[in-house]
């Protein structure tokens, strides 16, 4: 049988803890930012289309 390895990212050499945190941050607002203009379009709309 085929043996079972796990990857170890902890022990690879060239990880980027802080660019990672950065990019995680800056998706986490582009996600929470985005969403809030979406439902404030979609509330304009339904308050100015009816």
């Amino acid at each position: 049988m085929a043996e079972k390895h796990d990857l170890a990212y902890t022990a690879a050499s060239g990880n980027d803890y802080a660019a990672h945190e950065q990019t995680y941050e800056g998706f986490i607002k582009l996600v929470k930012y985005g969403s809030a203009a979406v439902i404030a379009i979609v509330a304009l709309m339904a308050i100015f289309l009816t």
